[in-house]
């Protein structure tokens, strides 16, 4: 198949309701040429096994619509940054399956909320990270999709809200080829990257390779924010209607740097009672320089 603007790597979150299958038809009515998945219910410590039948019926639609960039995105109660026995059992357990799963399914890359550190501080908390995911890689060595760490945006003891963060757990992972980073806008922009302005989006970028480095860039969520850079408040907002404004997913769309990275929205499903997922991911195509 062909795709609307098909060398723009961009898509969306879609469900998975009714089989893992069903997302591609989704992402294919959108022009989509990538797109982001759960592997499982996000909310809920209840584990899945894949059948063979899942797996053919995924494997059969991934043929017949040509997308090939597929992220999957880990469950939000995962914490491996933090200090409660059972919780850390869970933990592991959980991002293992999930990782598992990504790998029967032939995914690249799996998306993770670094996790908190439980009032123990940044310190801690990048420690447990980076001894439990050296742990894990050693228990599937053979497992081919790489773990990407995602930007947060500095809500209560949660780290990875600096780039500092993120580069001391990559630093600290013994097979650095088993770990990436997927960059959420609304995220560092709430953490206090003004990504808003020329300068500020010049500047954050330019630290982001410094500490980094683009090479280590695997994703990009492109999400506005309903409040203020600095708020370290999580909120997605519509495309150009946040605080971040248009202008920035102007400069990344167009970005040389960028070309090659997938793009994925999570704003709101609706606005106005319309499927907003048509509107945003229009309002990203309109501002490619022709």
């Amino acid at each position: 198949m062909s795709f609307l603007n098909g060398d723009l790597l961009l898509g969306a979150h879609f469900s998975i309701s009714g089989g893992l299958h069903n997302a591609f038809h989704e992402a294919e009515t959108h022009d989509c040429s990538v797109m982001q998945i759960f592997t499982k219910n996000a909310m809920n410590w209840r584990e899945r096994e894949l059948s063979a039948r899942e797996i053919r019926k995924f494997d059969a639609e991934r043929e017949r619509t040509g997308i090939r960039i597929i992220a999957a995105h880990a469950s939000y109660l995962i914490n491996i940054a933090g200090n409660e026995a059972e919780k850390i059992t869970q933990s592991m357990a959980a991002l293992k399956q999930e990782l598992m799963r990504c790998d029967q399914l032939g995914l690249p890359l799996l998306v993770l909320h670094p996790g908190s550190h439980m009032d123990e501080g940044i310190s801690a908390g990048i420690q447990r990270t980076v001894d439990r995911l050296n742990q894990l890689f050693s228990e599937i060595p053979e497992n081919r999709t790489r773990l990407l760490l995602e930007t947060t945006a500095g809500q209560g003891t949660g780290i990875g809200h600096t780039f500092e963060q993120l580069a001391a757990v990559m630093d600290g992972i013994a097979d650095p080829h088993r770990i990436g980073v997927c960059m959420d806008t609304c995220h560092i922009f709430a953490a206090g990257y003004d990504i808003s302005t020329s300068r500020g989006y010049r500047e954050t970028m330019s630290k982001f390779s410094d500490v980094i480095g683009m090479e280590k860039l695997y994703l990009i969520h492109l999400n506005d924010s309903k409040r203020e850079s600095g708020s370290r408040v999580d909120r997605h907002a519509h495309i150009g209607e946040g605080e971040i404004g248009i202008n920035a997913f102007k400069w990344i769309i167009n970005d040389f740097r960028f070309a090659t990275i997938p793009k994925i929205i999570e704003t709101p499903k609706k606005k106005n009672f319309k499927n907003a997922d048509r509107i945003n991911l229009q309002r990203l195509r309109d501002l490619r320089y022709d």
